[in-house]
């Protein structure tokens, strides 16, 4: 018995000494790894932070081939929209969307943010491909939009073959070369038609995506709306019938999800405006509506300013708590409605 006793005494203090060993080799690998931990927070938190707005006259000069005088119609448009898409994928930490590594894959506010600006983008290059550079329905597409435009219509969240910032990258050439064809005296197959009718189209694309985000941030808090997807045409029909009442509410985890997408948008449309108003000038004197769309830009900008919460919070419309989603909603709306009376302006003589 007391061999026993003897032997289940040593066997605990072997158990011991391995356990304080194991113990010991645990807390020597906590260490490094809570650093390696809070090195990507950190970098995370430094990748997040948003690009500043660019000077459009100061983008185009560097994209001019030689003296300013050279920046013809059209390449305040062009040099924006190149611009908005190298700082897509230049800015701090490089194109985000299509990363599978930390800390990116566990980013979600700046990809949401890139996807905003890459509609934009989208939008700007399909109406240059489709209405700018063409001066009818009939007339040819340009070959270096032909390239461009589909270019950026391709996956963002591609990874490896091929990786999104590479076709990107080659949607962006395509559109230097535009450019550098746009400014030749020397090449007249390179054109930009500043029309009141090819401005008018693009902003019909612009009105829909300010309608759709206002409406997405509104629904934050939940609302029980009407149907009105058939009013006013009596003999309109829809291929599935719905309810007369629809309730709308965006899901919580996507709350901040569509807020920085509103955000990119924005931050893109206002750069393109400010390029817009540069070519499009003289029309806009005309029809007297420089001032409606500089009224545009200054509510898209009011959205760039900084978010001190670290959070985006969604109180009630009226509740304690703030909404960041109906503050953004409401500029967006302002814009969206200024965007409208500017079409007003340019369809009339």
């Amino acid at each position: 018995m007391r061999d026993k006793l003897s032997d289940w005494a040593s066997r605990l203090k072997t158990n011991r000494s391995r356990g304080s060993a194991d113990g010991g080799l645990s807390r020597l690998w906590l260490a490094p790894i809570l650093v390696i931990l809070l090195i990507l927070v950190l970098i995370g938190m430094y990748w997040s932070a948003e690009p500043d707005q660019f000077d459009i006259k100061q983008a185009a000069a560097e994209h001019a081939p030689e003296t300013e005088s050279r920046l013809t119609t059209g390449s305040y448009t062009t040099s924006a929209l190149i611009t908005a898409m190298e700082t897509l994928l230049n800015k701090r930490g490089g194109y985000l969307s299509n990363d599978i590594m930390p800390p990116s894959i566990w980013l979600d506010n700046i990809p949401n943010w890139e996807f905003g600006v890459l509609v934009q983008c989208r939008d700007l290059a399909r109406s240059m491909r489709n209405d700018f550079s063409r001066s009818q329905s009939q007339s040819a597409e340009d070959e270096d939009l032909i390239i461009a435009e589909p270019k950026f219509n391709f996956d963002n969240e591609s990874w490896f073959l091929p990786a999104t910032e590479n076709v990107y990258g080659e949607g962006v050439a395509a559109l230097y070369g535009y450019l550098a064809r746009l400014q030749n005296p020397g090449d007249p197959n390179a054109q930009f038609y500043a029309r009141a009718d090819n401005l008018q189209e693009w902003l019909g694309q612009v009105e829909k995506r300010l309608g759709s985000l206002s409406q997405r941030l509104s629904a934050s808090v939940g609302q029980v709306r009407l149907n009105t997807d058939l009013a006013g045409d009596a003999e309109a029909v829809q291929s599935t019938r719905t309810s007369s009442q629809v309730e709308v509410k965006t899901p919580w985890n996507e709350i901040d999800d569509v807020f920085y997408e509103a955000r990119g948008a924005a931050w893109a449309l206002a750069q393109f405006l400010k390029a817009v108003e540069l070519d499009f000038e003289p029309v806009l004197q005309k029809k007297n509506a420089l001032i409606s769309l500089r009224q545009i830009v200054r509510e898209l900008e009011a959205t760039q300013e900084t978010v001190w919460s670290p959070v985006i919070l969604n109180g009630s419309g009226f509740g304690l708590f703030a909404n960041h989603s109906l503050v953004m909603a409401s500029y967006i709306s302002r814009a969206n409605a200024a965007v409208i009376d500017l079409r007003s302006l340019l369809e009339q003589g």
